[in-house]
């Protein structure tokens, strides 16, 4: 790991809380957020709004966007939060390609009931959650030699965004705080 920011990566399934808690780390943190269904193409979305899972194929060109703005913040020693599900190591691995060593992986994790509860009640959203089985056969879990962070999403989404700063402030002091 290099002494520049980390560019933090919210991951899980739909559903886990990666946009929610990467606002409230964004807003502590003040660090730049993208998020990253913003970035899928239009085809993307209306495919994942029709109940079609996506392909690797369809994920390949908006993973490549993600892993652009990564990189554009690593090599520019900025800090940065971004959500992807990134449920798939070789996902990850194209999101680290060229990040320095910065990219940390936050992995939301919870309960398929959990998930499946929070994903029925949602109302703003273009994911269904008939593609929850889908996305959690896909997932991958974290390996050893992926730097990452993993969280239950039981608790409120402050007290998981507070639980994310300690972590990394633990692992990068100063790089963590508020600029």
């Amino acid at each position: 790991m290099s002494s520049e920011y980390p560019v933090l990566v919210l991951m899980g399934v739909s559903g886990s809380g990666k946009s929610t808690v990467a606002g409230i780390l964004a807003g502590a943190l003040k660090w730049d957020l993208e998020e990253g269904d913003d970035l899928h193409p239009a085809s993307n979305v209306e495919k994942m709004a029709s109940g079609v899972p996506l392909t690797d194929e369809d994920r390949w060109p908006w993973l490549e966007k993600i892993a652009d703005w990564i990189r554009a913040h690593t090599a520019a020693g900025e800090p940065g939060i971004v959500t992807c599900s990134a449920l798939k190591r070789s996902y990850r691995d194209v999101l680290r390609n060229g990040s320095n060593g910065n990219v940390v992986f936050v992995h939301l994790a919870g309960s398929r009931d959990r998930i499946s509860g929070r994903l029925n009640a949602r109302m703003d959203h273009f994911m269904p959650s008939s593609l929850l089985d889908t996305q959690l056969s896909t997932l991958e879990p974290i390996e050893p030699d992926e730097q990452a962070i993993v969280i239950d999403v039981g608790p409120p989404p402050a007290d998981v965004a507070a639980t994310i700063i300690a972590e990394v402030e633990s692992r990068f002091g100063d790089k963590a705080g508020a600029e």
